[in-house]
Formats: structure tokens, sequence, C-alpha cells
């Protein structure tokens, strides 16, 4: 099963693929979407939308993967999220691939342990879990990795535990 996770941003929007085959993750791609600098919010919402339906094509995932809204201080960043969640959500549906949302708690605890842990402790684990050389970046492009790997694991049907990893990305 293929699951991409993308994390919504206006200024750059990651996003990451992750392949399941029976008890291995491995990492098909990552990444991030970024409008040309000095672009109006229209043209970056656009240029994500379009990045995203290529992404869709060149990896067919059977579901994408978003954070759920969160309640921010500032209101304008937070319309501005919404908006970008929105073509998000949108991509998806014109794919005709089932979309699925988890709290950033819900994410962060299911690749670290702990759901209050910050972007590097995730770059770190996401790394870890997949088996790559490098922590990914931007950390934009970890947190949609970790968006994936949380939809994967409340979905297989063996049990997660991050002890119970190789550190390859592999469960033992």
């Amino acid at each position: 099963m293929i699951v991409m996770g993308v994390d919504p941003g206006s200024r750059c929007t990651g996003f990451g693929v992750v392949l399941a085959e029976a008890n291995k993750y491995r990492c098909l791609d990552y990444g991030s979407v970024a409008g040309v600098e000095g672009d109006a919010l229209p043209q970056r919402l656009r240029h994500i939308y379009s990045r995203l339906e290529d992404l869709f094509k060149l990896h067919q995932p059977a579901a994408v993967v978003v954070e759920e809204l969160f309640y921010a201080v500032n209101a304008r960043s937070a319309l501005v999220l919404g908006q970008t969640r929105g073509v998000i959500l949108l991509a998806a549906a014109q794919a005709g691939i089932p979309l699925y949302q988890y709290s950033a708690l819900e994410i962060k605890k299911a690749v670290s342990g702990y759901g209050r842990a910050g972007k590097g402790q995730i770059q770190s684990m996401v790394s870890k879990l997949l088996g790559l050389r490098n922590h990914p970046q931007p950390h934009d492009a970890a947190d949609a990795l970790a968006a994936a790997l949380c939809h994967l694991f409340r979905h297989s049907c063996t049990r997660y535990s991050l002890d119970r990893f190789d550190g390859g990305g592999r469960i033992v």
C-alpha cells in the first residue's frame, strides 16, 4: 500500500510517500512544494494544487493523509493554512483518493511515542523508522512522512511498537 502524507503550508507544503509491504516501510519520495518568492497567495495555491496532481499521478497513493487544523493564536495564519488545506483536500478528491486526517498529537505520538515531540525528534524518528541515512529536509517533508506512517501504523494488521523496529524500517 502506498500512502502520501501532506503537511500544509502556504509558503512550503511538505509531502512524503511511503510504501508498506508486509512488515516493511519504505520511503519512495519526499520533499516540499514552494511557490515562487513574491507570488500572491492564489498563485501559490495553484502551484500546490498542480504539483499535488503530478505527485498523485506519479505515485498513485491508496490514501492521502493530512494533519487536522489546529487553533492558532494568529487568525490570519490560520486562515491561510485553512486555504492551503482546502486545496489539498480538493486535489485528493479530484484524484479520487481517500483522505484521512489526524491531529498533530496523534501523528507525533505514533512515530515518536510522545505527542509533544519537537521537529528534530520527528525528523530523527522518521529517519530511523524508514531507514533513511539523513533526516528528511525540510521539516515539512518529515512531518508529511510522519503523517503517512501514522496512517499506516493505525491500519496495519501488525501492532506497532517503537521497540520492535530495527532502525531499517522493518518490524522485528
